[in-house]
């Protein structure tokens, strides 16, 4: 799951971590009061900052969706010393449409705005947290290249990515906390501040059970306090039932219709953007079918998991959340039945498309106990199945379909 910004700016300030003060808005009659509490703690510049879940904020466009997308704003992230001003961008970013790198051409429409104090600084750093999964340790990533995207570092100047992995038996050592201070070139007072900054930003992530906590910018300001200019959260979705409160975070508007829906029916469900609709039991399985179905020429619409019970709901369901995506021409169902049987399967794909209206073609590779028993079921069945024996020949079935639906 992913939070907004403001959301885990106010996490982080529970354990203590220094972050830019600041208020969330959803409606421009807020702001007065926004901008009257900031000035009544001494803050007379300001930062607006349109939240969506995506990054490059600060490099993206807003456009008017009402008026043939007009543009109406460079850059999601303004600042300025004027109260009237950041009133100015407050309007052309609420209710607005921003695109940005990570958006794609669709973009996402701002329905919140955090009104934060502007702080001057005198350098710009990157720092991030998440699990490295080749030696399943924590890792801290830290860099001098702040405000830029750590993806580009990578791929540019991969040696300014500073790595520590955190035994999890022990947590993370005062010394690789000084290891990372030196690293990034912190002398004095700045150096003492980043040491603890870091030691209570791990304690966050560990204690919230995040998937990725980054920050970047994390800057040294002036007097040399460091503080999270911006914050990226993503949590692990097999924990939130110990965190309510981090649940209730949960934003519908940011996420993907028919995911929603998926997350209703225990579907582990997520839209791509190609033509060819999978129902799959098992994630690995999954993994394989969408990769093959591309090594044949297609491109996967999805990726849905049915999960061990693949019954005549669960398919009828996943049949509902694959073909209300527009894009789909085909459907490929692959499952091997081990917990559960093939004839089961073929018997719930019968009855499901009987009750879904499945006006694409539907490819059926079966295999495991009763595959065969299946096969003649589902080729009985006087429904428009084209059923496959195999990975590849579905795959290449699959592809073929969508090829004569071209010609067509």
């Amino acid at each position: 799951m992913k939070i907004h910004e403001f959301q885990a700016k106010e996490l982080l300030k529970k354990f203590g971590v220094p972050v830019q003060d600041g208020v969330a808005i959803k409606d421009l009659s807020e702001f007065d009061s926004a901008i009257a509490g900031l000035q009544s703690r001494g803050i007379n510049q300001y930062v607006v900052k349109s939240q969506i879940h995506a990054g490059g904020r600060g490099k993206g466009k807003l456009y008017n969706p009402l008026n043939g997308n007009e543009l109406v704003l460079e850059g999601g992230v303004k600042f300025t010393t004027s109260a009237e001003k950041a009133k100015e961008y407050a309007s052309k970013m609420l209710g607005n449409l921003l695109i940005t790198h990570q958006t794609g051409p669709e973009g996402k429409i701002v329905k919140t705005l955090f009104i934060t104090e502007g702080l001057d600084y005198k350098k710009e750093l990157y720092l991030g947290i998440l699990l490295d999964r080749a030696v399943s340790k924590n890792v801290i990533m830290a860099s001098t290249e702040g405000g830029v995207e750590i993806e580009k570092v990578a791929a540019e100047t991969p040696e300014k990515i500073l790595k520590v992995w955190v035994e999890p038996a022990v947590g993370l050592q005062g010394f690789q906390a000084r290891e990372l201070a030196f690293g990034l070139g912190l002398e004095g007072a700045a150096f003492k501040s980043f040491v603890g900054f870091i030691q209570k930003l791990y304690k966050a992530y560990e204690a919230t059970d995040s998937s990725l906590l980054e920050i970047n910018p994390l800057i040294v300001t002036n007097d040399d306090r460091i503080v999270a200019l911006d914050a990226k959260m993503n949590f692990d979705d097999n924990a939130l039932y110990r965190h309510p409160e981090i649940s209730a975070y949960r934003d519908l508007d940011e996420e993907e219709p028919l995911e929603i829906e998926a997350s209703k029916h225990n579907l582990n469900y997520i839209k791509l953007d190609g033509n060819v609709g999978c129902m799959v039991n098992g994630a690995g399985l999954a993994m394989a079918t969408m990769d093959i179905i591309k090594l044949a020429g297609g491109e996967p619409a999805n990726f849905l998991d049915v999960g061990g019970s693949a019954n005549k709901e669960t398919v009828a369901n996943g049949f509902k959340i694959i073909l209300a995506d527009p894009n789909v021409k085909a459907v490929l169902i692959n499952i091997f039945g081990g917990i559960v049987r093939c004839d089961r399967v073929a018997q719930g794909v019968i009855d499901a498309v009987k009750e879904v209206h499945v006006a694409v073609p539907v490819v059926i590779r079966l295999e495991g106990t009763n595959a065969e028993l299946a096969k003649e079921m589902l080729e009985n069945s006087g429904l428009n199945f084209e059923v496959a024996m195999t990975l590849h020949d579905a795959a290449h079935k699959v592809t073929s379909v969508l090829q004569m639906e071209s010609v067509a």
